[in-house]
Protein backbone atom coordinates (compact mmCIF):
# COMPACT_ATOMS: atom_id res chain seq x y z
CA UNK A 1 0.00 0.00 0.00
CA UNK A 2 2.94 2.75 0.93
CA UNK A 3 4.73 1.20 -2.06
CA UNK A 4 1.49 2.49 -4.13
CA UNK A 5 1.20 5.64 -2.11
CA UNK A 6 4.53 6.58 -3.29
CA UNK A 7 4.14 6.02 -6.63
CA UNK A 8 0.86 7.96 -7.02
CA UNK A 9 2.51 10.89 -5.36
CA UNK A 10 5.38 10.69 -7.72
CA UNK A 11 3.15 10.26 -10.57
CA UNK A 12 0.67 13.42 -9.62
CA UNK A 13 3.62 15.24 -9.17
CA UNK A 14 5.24 14.33 -12.63
CA UNK A 15 2.04 15.17 -14.03
CA UNK A 16 1.92 18.47 -12.73
CA UNK A 17 5.02 19.92 -13.57
CA UNK A 18 4.93 18.83 -17.07
CA UNK A 19 1.31 20.91 -16.94
CA UNK A 20 3.05 23.87 -15.52
CA UNK A 21 5.93 23.23 -18.33
CA UNK A 22 3.49 22.93 -21.03
CA UNK A 23 1.83 26.40 -19.64
CA UNK A 24 5.03 28.34 -20.02
CA UNK A 25 5.90 26.79 -23.24
CA UNK A 26 6.74 29.98 -25.40
CA UNK A 27 3.78 31.24 -28.27
CA UNK A 28 6.02 31.33 -31.36
CA UNK A 29 4.01 30.52 -34.43
CA UNK A 30 1.86 34.02 -35.24
CA UNK A 31 -0.65 33.03 -38.11
CA UNK A 32 -2.08 36.46 -39.56
CA UNK A 33 -5.27 36.67 -41.55
CA UNK A 34 -6.46 39.40 -43.54
CA UNK A 35 -10.06 40.60 -44.38
CA UNK A 36 -11.74 41.18 -47.22
CA UNK A 37 -11.06 43.81 -50.54
CA UNK A 38 -7.35 42.28 -50.08
CA UNK A 39 -4.92 39.88 -50.28
CA UNK A 40 -1.99 39.09 -47.53
CA UNK A 41 0.85 40.89 -48.64
CA UNK A 42 -0.59 43.94 -46.78
CA UNK A 43 0.89 42.00 -43.61
CA UNK A 44 4.44 41.92 -44.90
CA UNK A 45 5.63 45.10 -42.63
CA UNK A 46 4.44 43.24 -39.76
CA UNK A 47 5.49 39.85 -40.87
CA UNK A 48 9.16 41.34 -41.40
CA UNK A 49 9.11 42.81 -37.78
CA UNK A 50 7.82 39.63 -36.35
CA UNK A 51 10.25 37.89 -37.59
CA UNK A 52 13.10 39.76 -36.56
CA UNK A 53 12.00 38.71 -32.99
CA UNK A 54 12.24 35.10 -33.39
CA UNK A 55 8.54 34.29 -34.35
CA UNK A 56 7.81 31.83 -37.10
CA UNK A 57 5.24 33.80 -39.30
CA UNK A 58 2.65 32.49 -41.41
CA UNK A 59 -0.50 34.63 -43.44
CA UNK A 60 -3.43 32.82 -44.41
CA UNK A 61 -4.38 33.27 -48.44
CA UNK A 62 -7.95 32.68 -47.93
CA UNK A 63 -10.40 32.65 -51.10
CA UNK A 64 -13.13 34.62 -49.90
CA UNK A 65 -15.92 32.23 -51.32
CA UNK A 66 -17.56 31.66 -48.30
CA UNK A 67 -16.84 31.74 -44.46
CA UNK A 68 -16.67 27.97 -43.82
CA UNK A 69 -14.05 27.67 -47.10
CA UNK A 70 -12.17 30.72 -45.25
CA UNK A 71 -12.30 28.96 -41.83
CA UNK A 72 -10.75 25.85 -43.58
CA UNK A 73 -7.84 27.44 -45.26
CA UNK A 74 -7.24 28.86 -41.92
CA UNK A 75 -7.03 25.84 -40.79
CA UNK A 76 -4.81 23.82 -42.95
CA UNK A 77 -2.06 26.57 -42.17
CA UNK A 78 -2.95 25.91 -38.19
CA UNK A 79 -2.00 22.69 -38.94
CA UNK A 80 1.39 23.01 -40.30
CA UNK A 81 2.53 24.89 -37.20
CA UNK A 82 4.64 23.03 -34.44
CA UNK A 83 3.25 24.08 -30.94
CA UNK A 84 1.27 26.72 -29.90
CA UNK A 85 -0.24 29.21 -32.06
CA UNK A 86 -0.98 33.02 -31.73
CA UNK A 87 -3.98 33.83 -34.30
CA UNK A 88 -4.48 37.22 -35.58
CA UNK A 89 -7.68 39.12 -37.58
CA UNK A 90 -8.25 42.35 -39.51
CA UNK A 91 -11.53 43.22 -40.39
CA UNK A 92 -13.82 40.33 -42.15
CA UNK A 93 -10.40 37.87 -40.60
CA UNK A 94 -12.05 38.57 -37.56
CA UNK A 95 -15.17 36.49 -38.51
CA UNK A 96 -12.54 34.31 -39.60
CA UNK A 97 -10.30 33.48 -36.55
CA UNK A 98 -13.29 33.30 -34.13
CA UNK A 99 -14.32 29.68 -35.81
CA UNK A 100 -10.74 28.88 -36.51
CA UNK A 101 -9.71 29.69 -32.96
CA UNK A 102 -11.57 27.16 -31.81
CA UNK A 103 -8.44 24.87 -32.52
CA UNK A 104 -6.79 23.59 -29.77
CA UNK A 105 -3.30 24.37 -30.81
CA UNK A 106 -4.20 28.28 -30.77
CA UNK A 107 -3.65 29.41 -27.59
CA UNK A 108 -5.43 33.26 -28.17
CA UNK A 109 -6.56 35.79 -30.51
CA UNK A 110 -5.83 38.89 -31.75
CA UNK A 111 -8.52 41.21 -33.16
CA UNK A 112 -7.32 44.20 -35.28
CA UNK A 113 -9.71 47.10 -36.34
CA UNK A 114 -11.73 43.56 -37.25
CA UNK A 115 -15.22 41.73 -36.73
CA UNK A 116 -15.66 40.09 -33.45
CA UNK A 117 -19.26 38.11 -33.57
CA UNK A 118 -21.42 36.54 -30.83
CA UNK A 119 -22.80 32.89 -31.87
CA UNK A 120 -25.48 33.77 -34.27
CA UNK A 121 -23.95 37.05 -35.66
CA UNK A 122 -23.06 37.44 -39.41
CA UNK A 123 -20.87 40.33 -40.76
CA UNK A 124 -23.80 42.09 -42.31
CA UNK A 125 -25.71 41.95 -38.79
CA UNK A 126 -22.88 43.15 -36.59
CA UNK A 127 -22.52 46.54 -39.15
CA UNK A 128 -26.26 47.25 -38.58
CA UNK A 129 -25.57 47.88 -35.11
CA UNK A 130 -23.60 50.55 -35.79
CA UNK A 131 -23.22 51.23 -39.24
CA UNK A 132 -19.81 52.42 -40.70
CA UNK A 133 -19.30 55.76 -42.44
CA UNK A 134 -18.27 54.29 -45.46
CA UNK A 135 -21.23 53.58 -48.05
CA UNK A 136 -18.94 52.23 -51.15
CA UNK A 137 -19.51 48.98 -51.49
CA UNK A 138 -21.04 47.45 -54.57
CA UNK A 139 -22.53 44.18 -56.21
CA UNK A 140 -21.72 41.94 -59.11
CA UNK A 141 -24.56 40.62 -61.12
CA UNK A 142 -23.04 37.17 -59.48
CA UNK A 143 -23.18 38.44 -55.60
CA UNK A 144 -19.58 39.20 -55.24
CA UNK A 145 -18.37 42.35 -53.36
CA UNK A 146 -15.70 45.23 -54.61
CA UNK A 147 -14.96 48.60 -52.86
CA UNK A 148 -15.82 51.51 -55.46
CA UNK A 149 -12.15 52.22 -56.69
CA UNK A 150 -12.49 55.87 -56.77
CA UNK A 151 -13.33 55.54 -52.62
CA UNK A 152 -11.17 52.47 -51.64
CA UNK A 153 -8.30 55.43 -50.07
CA UNK A 154 -10.45 57.34 -48.40
CA UNK A 155 -12.83 54.26 -46.86
CA UNK A 156 -9.83 52.19 -47.00
CA UNK A 157 -7.02 52.79 -46.50
CA UNK A 158 -6.70 56.82 -45.85
CA UNK A 159 -2.95 56.77 -44.16
CA UNK A 160 -1.13 55.06 -47.07
CA UNK A 161 0.27 56.72 -50.14
CA UNK A 162 -2.24 57.43 -52.58
CA UNK A 163 -0.47 55.35 -55.03
CA UNK A 164 -0.19 52.30 -53.18
CA UNK A 165 -4.01 52.28 -52.46
CA UNK A 166 -4.79 52.72 -56.26
CA UNK A 167 -2.95 49.40 -56.56
CA UNK A 168 -4.86 47.83 -53.98
CA UNK A 169 -7.88 49.38 -54.94
CA UNK A 170 -7.38 47.77 -58.84
CA UNK A 171 -6.47 44.30 -57.65
CA UNK A 172 -9.48 43.84 -55.25
CA UNK A 173 -9.86 40.41 -53.60
CA UNK A 174 -13.76 40.28 -53.82
CA UNK A 175 -15.38 38.31 -51.34
CA UNK A 176 -18.65 36.65 -52.10
CA UNK A 177 -21.85 38.29 -50.22
CA UNK A 178 -22.64 34.64 -49.00
CA UNK A 179 -19.12 35.00 -46.32
CA UNK A 180 -20.81 38.68 -44.62
CA UNK A 181 -24.43 36.93 -44.65
CA UNK A 182 -23.16 33.59 -42.57
CA UNK A 183 -23.61 33.52 -39.00
CA UNK A 184 -20.95 32.87 -36.66
CA UNK A 185 -20.61 29.77 -34.28
CA UNK A 186 -19.40 29.49 -30.88
CA UNK A 187 -16.70 32.30 -30.97
CA UNK A 188 -13.38 30.88 -29.39
CA UNK A 189 -13.03 34.02 -27.65
CA UNK A 190 -15.61 32.60 -25.14
CA UNK A 191 -12.86 30.66 -23.41
CA UNK A 192 -9.46 31.53 -24.90
CA UNK A 193 -7.26 35.09 -24.43
CA UNK A 194 -7.57 37.97 -26.55
CA UNK A 195 -6.78 41.41 -27.84
CA UNK A 196 -8.00 44.37 -29.52
CA UNK A 197 -7.15 47.08 -31.25
CA UNK A 198 -9.46 49.80 -32.31
CA UNK A 199 -8.80 52.32 -35.12
CA UNK A 200 -10.38 55.23 -34.35
CA UNK A 201 -10.85 56.96 -37.83
CA UNK A 202 -12.15 53.76 -38.85
CA UNK A 203 -14.74 54.06 -41.95
CA UNK A 204 -15.47 50.53 -43.30
CA UNK A 205 -15.93 49.54 -39.48
CA UNK A 206 -17.49 51.89 -37.00
CA UNK A 207 -15.29 52.39 -34.10
CA UNK A 208 -18.11 52.22 -31.69
CA UNK A 209 -18.44 49.09 -32.84
CA UNK A 210 -15.32 47.57 -32.60
CA UNK A 211 -15.14 49.01 -28.73
CA UNK A 212 -18.65 47.14 -28.04
CA UNK A 213 -17.33 43.76 -29.75
CA UNK A 214 -13.87 44.09 -27.71
CA UNK A 215 -15.90 45.08 -24.73
CA UNK A 216 -18.39 42.06 -24.80
CA UNK A 217 -15.70 39.65 -25.38
CA UNK A 218 -13.88 40.73 -22.15
CA UNK A 219 -10.61 41.43 -24.84
CA UNK A 220 -7.57 43.99 -23.36
CA UNK A 221 -8.30 46.49 -25.83
CA UNK A 222 -5.84 48.91 -27.52
CA UNK A 223 -7.24 52.18 -29.24
CA UNK A 224 -4.79 53.84 -31.90
CA UNK A 225 -5.48 56.84 -34.15
CA UNK A 226 -5.60 55.42 -37.67
CA UNK A 227 -8.17 53.93 -40.34
CA UNK A 228 -8.74 50.37 -41.56
CA UNK A 229 -5.78 49.22 -42.75
CA UNK A 230 -4.04 50.70 -39.86
CA UNK A 231 -2.08 47.32 -39.82
CA UNK A 232 -0.39 48.45 -43.09
CA UNK A 233 -0.05 52.13 -42.10
CA UNK A 234 1.28 51.74 -38.53
CA UNK A 235 2.74 48.32 -38.49
CA UNK A 236 4.91 48.94 -35.40
CA UNK A 237 2.20 49.53 -33.17
CA UNK A 238 0.63 46.91 -34.54
CA UNK A 239 3.41 44.35 -34.06
CA UNK A 240 4.05 45.38 -30.64
CA UNK A 241 0.16 44.13 -29.47
CA UNK A 242 0.51 41.14 -31.13
CA UNK A 243 3.64 40.59 -29.52
CA UNK A 244 2.40 41.77 -26.27
CA UNK A 245 -0.50 38.77 -26.42
CA UNK A 246 2.34 36.30 -27.26
CA UNK A 247 4.68 37.25 -24.17
CA UNK A 248 1.59 37.02 -22.06
CA UNK A 249 0.50 33.56 -23.42
CA UNK A 250 3.99 32.30 -22.71
CA UNK A 251 4.01 33.43 -18.94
Amino acid sequence: MFKKTVASAALSLILSVYAQSSLAEPVKNIVLVHGAFVDGSGWNPIARILHKKGYKVSIVQEPQTSLADDVAATKRVLKMQSGKTLLVGHSYGGMIISDAGNDPSVAGLVYIAAMQPEKGDSLLSLAKKYPPAAHSIAETDDHFLYLKPESFHADFAADLPEKETALLAQSQVMPAVAAFSATAGEPAWKHKPSWAVVATEDRAINPQLERFMAERAGSKMTELKGNHAIYASQPGKIAAVIEEAAQSLSH
